[in-house]
């Protein structure tokens, strides 16, 4: 048998190259398509594409919950939809200096605590739009909503409200 070591090979895109042997660290290719339901927090989603956002309300001790819950985390009973403000303000906030690959090209970014009237829990999203030095905890935030929608949480974002 003879080798033509001359011959192409076919081109390879699953390539795995080494960076380093000790450690050893190499970088490899990895990709999966997901298909999953979101259940009982379909609701949640849908609203978004209506501009919404939905929390949940126990329907026996009333807390109010700012992200979609089944069942409430104080009594165990179950709970229903509620719609929340669109508007809140700065509980606290964080600047994000890495992220997943998904926010890679927005790093640096930063996440916000909303808390809305009459909500017992907290809801955390991003702010854009403002500046790392004008950001205050009690600024008042708006949501807004991605045209575009991925179904994902990160299709609602928050920013400033004008002071008038």
């Amino acid at each position: 048998m003879t080798i033509d070591y001359n011959a192409k090979m076919p081109e390879k895109q699953d390539v795995t190259e080494v960076y380093n042997v000790d450690p050893l660290i190499v970088k490899s290719h990895y990709e999966i398509d997901y298909i999953h339901s979101y259940a009982q927090d379909s609701e949640f989603f849908r609203a978004i594409g209506k501009k919404k956002l939905m929390g949940s309300k126990c329907k026996k001790c009333s807390y109010t919950y700012a992200t979609p819950r089944s069942h409430c985390m104080m009594c165990g009973a179950e709970t229903e939809w509620y719609e929340l403000p669109n508007e809140g303000r700065i509980h606290t906030f964080t600047t994000c200096y890495f992220g997943g690959e998904a926010f890679l090209k927005e790093t640096p970014f930063n996440l916000v605590m909303v808390e809305f009237e009459g909500v017992d829990s907290l809801f955390m999203s991003r702010l854009i739009g403002a500046e790392l030095e004008d950001i205050k905890i009690g600024m008042k935030v708006k949501a807004k909503f991605k045209r575009n929608l991925e179904f994902s949480p990160t299709d609602v974002y928050f920013v400033p409200v004008e002071e008038k």
